[in-house]
């Protein structure tokens, strides 16, 4: 059986809930919000799920003296993730930033695109109304796209898709 990890940040919120949701999606995960996480345990897993909320300044600028995700990232390179399945989801808001929902996709893309695991479970931009986002290319989302404030009701039913396309994938 592969062994899977999902790690979150902020915690609480939206995040922590939509985190609870995709876990639950899942027979066997560990879920961890990143700042009880010790990067070099990343070794014990097949597929490494990260998910975070775009907006809050606080969870990416790098002038912050505890931006978790920078921590992370930079214990995350000095791992050997090859031979890993990676994916990711992203928290927005269709409403309030229609420009931008999502863009925690494209940051998440970016940033593991380059460190050799095998990233896994694009999502189709179907049925979500939106007019820009990083995290999308050519009608796929780069991971499971979530609006909490807006379609809560979605959430759960999107997660356990998600969850059964991404142990299709690492059986591919």
């Amino acid at each position: 059986m592969k062994k899977i990890v999902l790690l979150y940040w902020p915690k609480g919120g939206n995040t922590e809930n939509a985190a609870e949701k995709i876990a639950k999606a899942f027979d066997n995960i560990d879920v961890f919000d990143i700042k009880s996480f010790n990067a070099e345990d990343i070794k014990n897993y097949d597929l490494i799920i990260t998910g975070a909320s775009t907006v809050g300044a606080e969870n990416w600028e790098d002038a912050s003296n505890d931006n978790e995700w920078s921590r992370l990232d930079l214990e995350m390179r000095k791992q050997d993730l090859s031979g890993k399945y990676v994916a990711f989801f992203g928290l927005g808001d269709q409403v309030l930033y229609p420009d931008h929902f999502v863009d925690v996709l494209g940051v998440f893309e970016e940033e593991y695109q380059n460190m050799n695991a095998k990233i896994i479970g694009r999502w189709p931009t179907d049925g979500y109304r939106f007019t820009g986002s990083n995290g999308e290319k050519d009608g796929m989302f780069y991971g499971l796209a979530i609006d909490e404030d807006n379609e809560d009701e979605l959430t759960e039913e999107r997660a356990k898709k998600w969850a059964a396309q991404l142990l299709k994938e690492m059986e591919a």
